[in-house]
């Protein structure tokens, strides 16, 4: 069995022949392997393919990549896309768009062109190759033309669009038509080029709930969300629907279900309990993630790691189940990585041919 064969039955809660791996929900850098990337180094699942970033900043990423070794701004091609959008969070205010108070104020901003050729012409080369190795591919639109929840408040500045969303309808439905509509395009590209998971990510809780109420999720974006699944499965049907967001995002999982997510991540265990969600939807929902919370991974030893691994394999597995931190490994010592992928093997075996 390869690892795309081992993905596929993984994330439509069939049994693999052991539980396949994966380090992030993106292709994350390490600099004690800066010869290889993790996935190869690792011998992981799962390989990433995205849009490129917007070419010409040559000035900008000098000054990210000039700035001292402990200061942390986190992955460049990310901090490329909110430069492209004129998005800097270092700065004092809103977004670009808080001082706009009407729809007409709105129509007047030029979103980024994100539809030249030149920063998908890879996509489709890139998921051959690594479907011809054997591998599962996931595929991530391009950050802030990704999201509908995180752009739109990063656009508008945060408190700016919480009023929107109460205050300001007309106002937040059109931010949010327009957001819907790139992401709709970038979706559809990823499903053409033949990506086998496509990868939504946005951030709608914090450690206990959601940041919004659960009715005026379903308001705003849940139906949105269903037009994106929807339009990308009909270029690609077997497409599987995977979808992030940090923290305790239990109350739209039914609905998430619903529309048609395949697989949810990264079920952070100090916010989320997995096993309930895993006894309600086991064959109709995938877990991503799971393993380790953010003091673990980054203070905790390769033993407790490697226990932990061990726990989420026994009560979890082998059904259903892609193995991955549910944490940033930003900080984390290289040893606790190994130790999470060596347990994993050990311990994730399923006993199928």
């Amino acid at each position: 069995m390869n690892a795309r064969e081992r993905v596929r039955l993984a994330l439509t809660c069939r049994r693999p022949d052991r539980i396949p791996l994966a380090l992030a929900f993106w292709e994350e850098s390490f600099g004690q392997i800066a010869s290889a990337t993790p996935g190869d180094y690792f011998d992981l699942d799962v390989r990433f393919v995205q849009f490129k970033p917007p070419a010409e900043q040559d000035d900008f990423l000098g000054y990210l990549r000039g700035l001292p070794r402990d200061v942390h701004v986190g992955d460049l091609t990310q901090l490329q896309t909110y430069h492209e959008w004129h998005y800097h969070p270092e700065l004092a205010g809103d977004g670009p768009l808080g001082d706009s108070h009407t729809v007409d104020q709105l129509v007047r901003y030029v979103f980024p062109d994100l539809t030249h050729p030149s920063r998908y012409a890879d996509l489709r080369v890139e998921t051959r190759a690594y479907h011809e190795r054997g591998l599962a591919v996931a595929g991530s639109p391009p950050h802030l033309g990704g999201e509908l929840f995180e752009s739109a408040y990063r656009l508008r500045g945060f408190q700016n669009f919480m009023a929107d969303l109460c205050l300001r309808k007309p106002l937040a439905h059109y931010l949010l038509d327009q957001l819907t509509a790139l992401l709709i395009h970038n979706a559809l590209i990823l499903a053409q080029a033949g990506v086998d998971i496509l990868l939504l990510d946005d951030d709608i809780a914090m450690p206990t709930g959601l940041i919004i109420g659960l009715h005026t999720w379903r308001e705003f974006f849940k139906l949105r969300l269903a037009d994106v699944i929807r339009l990308a499965r009909q270029v690609n049907p077997d497409l599987l629907i995977f979808y992030h967001s940090d923290g305790d995002f239990t109350a739209v999982v039914p609905d998430l279900v619903e529309i048609g997510v395949n697989v949810i991540n990264p079920l952070q265990p100090d916010c989320m309990d997995a096993l309930a969600i895993k006894r309600r939807y086991g064959d109709r929902l995938a877990l991503w993630g799971t393993v380790g919370s953010a003091w673990l991974w980054d203070r905790g030893a390769p033993a407790d790691v490697r226990a932990e691994v061990k726990t989420r394999i026994e009560s979890l597995g082998p059904v259903g189940l892609l193995l991955c931190p549910a944490y940033d490994l930003d900080f984390a010592p290289f040893e606790n990585i190994v130790a999470f992928v060596t347990a994993a093997r050990e311990f994730g075996d399923c006993g199928a041919s």
